[in-house]
């Protein structure tokens, strides 16, 4: 059977990085490297995985991936850190249900990640 991981990495630069292998050692190995010039991770060494989650479905790892990479840098840290009150709170819809009690205005602080 095989496995496919879904992975976050914090950058040298503390900005995250979300991508997805069917081989999470070989991948960081190249994340580590500076081999390709283009990549994102290329300028940010070093990289640390931070976070990973293993499907067996291709599918669904590009799914989740592509989730991640949609919400704010705050939202990825309350789910690296398994604060779950926090992700349900960055979660909400706040056009729809108001800052929740928070005082002051909502920023989103959005990270920069890539495939």
């Amino acid at each position: 059977m095989k496995f496919y991981f879904v992975y976050i990495l914090e950058c040298s630069d503390k900005s995250y990085y979300t991508g997805i292998t069917n081989d999470l050692e070989r991948r960081m190995m190249k994340h580590q490297t500076k081999i390709s010039k283009s990549s994102y991770t290329h300028s940010r060494l070093p990289v640390k995985l931070i976070w990973h989650c293993m499907v067996e479905n291709p599918t669904e790892a590009i799914k989740i991936e592509k989730q991640i990479k949609g919400w704010s840098r705050r939202k990825k840290q309350a789910m690296i850190q398994e604060n779950w009150k926090d992700l349900v709170k960055f979660s909400k819809n706040y056009t729809e249900y108001g800052n929740g009690g928070l005082k002051g205005p909502i920023e989103d602080d959005a990270s920069t990640s890539s495939a």
